[in-house]
């Protein structure tokens, strides 16, 4: 039997409701989709992604593949209308972000660098004063509050707490 005779007969039993023999179409085809969509894409863990999208999708028509066709050809050009829509996706998204980027005061800027600033010194801290100082400082929890959130004593909260702000004036250059 032929790979195109193999590949008509698991057509058809996936036609009439087979999932094994869908499963065999794509054991036998998705090698060969994937690298298409990774030389399309140029991001492997993105092309990933759309084979898996493409599987999916050609599962639930496999109705509209005609008799005769060449399933690989198939599950590619599905594939590569799925990498098309992903990319309009992205650039949308990114023409959004430029928008917002353009329309945002310079004062937000300035506060996102002090933000980043501060995020970069909070992330020196150790596990559970970065917790304590996070639920005290940037949530408003009380040291009780904080103290039942993460399961630690009172006392050790109040350190941590004492702890970690020292840490953050130092590493951010600030004084009391």
């Amino acid at each position: 039997m032929s790979p195109g005779d193999i590949d008509r007969a698991l057509v058809e039993a996936a036609q009439a409701g087979s999932t094994a023999a869908f499963s065999r179409l794509v054991d036998r085809h998705q090698k060969a989709v994937r690298a298409f969509l990774r030389r399309t894409c140029g991001d492997w863990a993105t092309a990933d992604d759309l084979a898996q999208e493409t599987f999916l999708a050609a599962w639930s028509r496999m109705d509209r593949l005609e008799s005769g066709a060449s399933v690989r050809a198939w599950f590619c050009g599905i594939g590569y209308n799925k990498h098309l829509t992903a990319l309009r996706s992205r650039g949308r998204e990114r023409a959004r972000e430029n928008a917002y980027e353009a329309d945002r005061p310079a004062a937000v800027a300035s506060m996102s660098e002090e933000r980043m600033a501060a995020e970069r010194a909070l992330a020196t801290l150790p596990a559970d004063q970065r917790a304590c100082v996070a639920l005290c400082l940037a949530a408003d929890f009380s040291h009780a509050e904080a103290a039942e959130a993460l399961n630690l004593p009172l006392g050790t909260v109040k350190s941590h707490v004492a702890r970690g702000r020292a840490r953050l004036l130092e590493v951010l250059g600030e004084s009391e």
